[in-house]
C-alpha cells in the first residue's frame, strides 16, 4: 500500500477547512449573491434548496443559472457537457449571480460535475418546473422582456421561419379562434420513479407558439389522467381551449375543464367510451350532401406526402357528455406527392364549444393544432437535445434536464426562433448565452 494512501483526504479535508475561516474572516458579504435584474434568476430563486445546511459550499441559484444557460447551447445534452461549459464561465457572471469565492486566490468558483449531478437529482421536479414554465408566462404576459437570442447579422432567415410566413399567407386560420394548448404525455426513456415505474411527463403546451405552460411526471402512463388537475390548475386556462387524445376522454376531466378550469374541451371518443362514441356515430351517420352546411374541408402538403382532411359535426348536449355541445367526425386521406391517396383514418370526437364558438372549419384547425405537442416539444427533445440518449435514469434528474430543455425551447421561441437546432448553434458565444436571460 502507498504510504501517501491517507494524505491526500487529510490534505484535502485541511484545505476546506483553511477555506472555510477565511470565509468567516471575510465577513457575509464576501457570498451573499448578488441582485441581478433578471426574471428567470428571480424565479429560479424560490426554487427551494434539498440540501443540508451543514457542508454547503455552492448555491443553489448557481447551479441552476449554469445549467439553464449551458443547455441553449448545441452540443450540452448531458451534465459532463454542461460542467464543461459552465467551467469556463466569466468571473464577473459568477459574482453577479454569487458563486462561491476562493478567499486564497479571490477567484469564484465552478460547482464540480459530480455537484451537478447531486443537486439536479435531489431539486424538487415540481418546483423547477413551475420556476421554468413561470418564467415563460412572465414574458407572454409582458412583465419580463422578450429573450434575445443573437444571430449574425448577414445571416439568411431560418427556412421553418420562411415556411410559417408562407403557410400563414396560404393557410391562414378561420376568424374568432379561442387560445388552444395541447396536452399529451411523454416517457422518459430508461428513468424510472422512485418506486421503479417508467416515468411519463404530462405537458401542456401552447397551439400557435409551442410555448411549454407546465408539466407534472407521473409513474406510468395510465397515470396522465390523474395528473391533469395537479397540471392545470396553477395555470390560468379560463377561456382557452384544450386538446386531449382519447386517454384523458373521461367524465372527471370535462367536468375538471369545462367547471374549475372555466375553459373548453376536445376530447377524441375510442373504445374507452363505447355509449358516447356509439352516439356519436349515429348522429355524424349520413352522406357528406347532407352535411354540406356542417362540414369542412382542408388540403396540406409537406414532408413528402399530401394530406386531404374532412371534418363533419353535429349539435349534442350534456346527455351524451358532461359539457358537450358538439361531436365532431374527421377523416384524413393521406397519399404521396402525386396526389394518389394510400391510407385513410377516420375519428370522432367531442367537444364543449358551441356552433357560434367554434364551427367545423375552427374544429378542424384545433385538430390539426394538436399536433403541435409531437412535433414542438416531442420530437425536438429526442431529437434536437438528445432525450431518449440520457444516461440519466433516477431520482429527480431526467426529470429536472426535461424543465431544463423545455425552458431552453420556450426560450427559443418566445425569441421567434423556429428550428431549435440552428438557434442553439448560435449561442456559442458565452457573453450572449447570458445576454439571453438578462444576466
Amino acid at each position: 500500500m502507498s504510504s501517501s494512501s491517507l494524505i491526500d483526504p487529510v490534505v484535502d479535508h485541511l484545505a476546506d477547512l483553511a477555506l472555510w475561516e477565511a470565509e468567516l474572516a471575510a465577513g457575509p458579504g464576501a457570498v451573499d449573491p448578488l441582485s441581478v435584474a433578471s426574471s428567470l434568476v428571480e424565479r429560479l430563486r424560490q426554487v427551494p434548496d434539498p440540501r443540508r445546511l451543514r457542508g454547503l459550499r455552492h448555491p443553489l441559484l448557481v447551479i441552476l443559472v449554469l445549467t439553464a444557460c449551458a443547455t441553449l447551447v448545441a452540443g450540452n445534452d448531458c451534465v459532463t457537457a454542461i460542467r464543461q461549459w459552465a467551467a469556463r464561465t466569466p468571473q464577473d457572471v459568477l459574482h453577479r449571480l454569487g458563486a462561491r469565492r476562493n478567499p486564497l486566490t479571490g477567484r469564484h468558483l465552478v460547482p464540480s460535475e459530480r455537484t451537478f449531478r447531486r443537486v439536479l437529482a435531489a431539486v424538487d421536479g415540481d418546483a423547477l418546473d413551475a420556476a421554468t414554465c413561470g418564467y415563460a408566462a412572465d414574458v407572454v404576459r409582458g412583465d419580463a422582456p422578450v429573450p434575445q437570442v443573437a444571430t449574425a447579422e448577414d445571416e439568411p432567415v431560418e427556412r421553418e421561419q420562411r415556411r410559417a410566413v408562407i403557410r400563414a399567407i396560404t393557410h391562414p386560420g378561420p376568424a374568432g379562434l379561442l387560445p388552444a394548448a395541447a396536452i399529451d404525455g411523454k416517457r422518459l426513456h430508461g428513468a424510472r420513479t422512485a418506486d421503479g415505474k417508467k416515468a411519463f411527463l404530462v405537458a401542456a403546451v401552447t397551439h400557435d407558439r409551442a410555448v411549454i405552460l407546465g408539466q407534472r411526471q407521473v409513474p406510468d402512463k395510465r397515470g396522465e389522467n390523474a395528473v391533469i388537475g395537479d397540471l392545470l390548475a396553477p395555470l390560468d386556462m379560463a377561456g382557452m381551449l384544450l386538446t386531449l387524445d382519447a386517454l384523458h376522454t373521461t367524465k372527471k376531466t370535462a367536468r375538471l375543464i369545462t367547471g374549475p378550469l372555466g375553459a373548453h374541451y376536445m376530447l377524441i371518443l375510442k373504445g374507452n367510451q363505447p355509449l358516447a362514441l356509439q352516439a356519436a356515430h349515429a348522429l355524424l351517420s349520413g352522406t357528406d350532401v347532407e352535411f354540406a352546411d356542417r362540414m369542412h374541408v382542408a388540403d396540406d402538403q409537406g414532408h413528402g406526402r399530401t394530406e386531404h382532411r374532412t371534418l363533419r359535426v353535429a349539435d349534442c348536449d350534456d346527455t351524451l357528455f358532461p359539457g358537450a355541445r358538439q361531436v365532431f367526425r374527421l377523416r384524413r386521406d393521406t397519399g404521396g406527392l402525386d396526389g394518389v391517396r394510400t391510407s385513410k383514418e377516420i375519428i370522432h370526437g367531442i367537444v364543449s364549444v358551441t356552433a357560434a364558438q367554434a364551427g367545423p372549419e375552427h374544429l378542424n384547425h384545433y385538430a390539426r393544432g394538436h399536433w403541435v405537442v409531437e412535433n414542438c416539444l416531442h420530437w425536438t427533445r429526442d431529437v434536437t437535445f438528445h432525450e431518449d440518449d440520457s444516461q440519466l435514469r433516477t431520482a429527480n434528474a431526467p426529470r429536472n434536464m426535461a424543465a431544463m430543455r423545455n425552458l431552453a425551447l420556450n426560450t427559443f421561441r418566445l425569441a421567434g426562433r423556429a428550428n431549435m437546432a440552428y438557434a442553439r448553434r448560435d449561442m456559442q458565444d458565452r457573453a450572449s448565452t447570458f445576454a439571453a436571460y438578462g444576466i
